[in-house]
């Protein structure tokens, strides 16, 4: 789903966004001053190398970080003013995460690892429907031991998915995975954001996912060093690296 690039339709606008960490009597500039804005229903890479600021963007977009400095406003609310718990409440009613590592829980089955999360958000979709797109509704009482890696990360996507968030956040989704494997997640995380029209932002390294975006931001030093928009997507079935 490509947006309507406006201002009627930006989900997020980050502005001047600075980040440092201290490392006993180090200080680590993760994000120098970032400015970008996000828009409804459009799938975003974030590409570069490791340590370029992409996760600690997200992070941020997502509500599990704070900024040093700067501001990011979802829609009409500073989340930089945001209290802990308004935060959890941000997160829990409008984002969706998808890590690198599936963190489902081995006790559980898929279609119950799903369930987790549909049972705490105001309006989800059920759990088997959630794995039927990404592929998975023969697999849902199967635990994640008896599912393959890729199996296992489609499940992660459902989860995500089930609570029909705003916003899905997904960092390095298919860094563990092999490129075959990769590319059957990468379309499970295309088909949410084209079917429930779920702003989709994706981490990595990557630069051969670029072309499944409707635009490509690339990471350098803790800045953003470019943004490019490409002509049309590339079905991620299509993508070769």
């Amino acid at each position: 789903m490509r947006s309507s690039v406006g201002d009627g339709n930006r989900v997020f606008a980050a502005r001047g966004l600075t980040k440092v960490y201290a490392t006993g009597s180090v200080l680590v500039e993760a994000l120098r001053g970032v400015d970008l804005d996000l828009f409804a229903g459009e799938l975003v890479l974030l590409l570069g190398p490791s340590g370029s600021g992409k996760s600690t963007l997200l992070n941020i977009l997502g509500g599990l970080d704070r900024p040093t400095a700067g501001e990011v406003r979802f829609r009409d609310h500073d989340l930089t003013q945001l209290d802990d718990a308004a935060l959890t409440a941000f997160r829990r009613d409008h984002i969706g995460f998808v890590f690198q590592f599936y963190n489902l829980i081995p006790s559980l089955t898929a279609e119950e690892n799903v369930a987790l999360v549909s049972e705490i958000a105001p309006r989800p979709m059920p759990p088997t429907e959630a794995l039927a797109l990404v592929g998975l509704a023969e697999r849902r009482h199967h635990f994640p031991s008896q599912l393959s890696g890729g199996e296992q990360q489609r499940v992660a996507v459902a989860r995500a998915i089930a609570k029909r968030p705003e916003i899905l956040l997904c960092d390095e989704p298919t860094g563990a995975l092999d490129s075959r494997t990769g590319i059957v997640v990468l379309a499970a995380i295309e088909a949410a954001n084209r079917e429930l029209g779920t702003t989709t932002v994706v981490i990595t390294h990557n630069a051969a996912i670029a072309a499944m975006g409707d635009r490509v931001v690339r990471f350098h030093d803790g800045r953003v060093a470019d943004v490019a928009t490409n002509p049309s997507r590339r079905p991620a079935a299509e993508l070769i690296w």
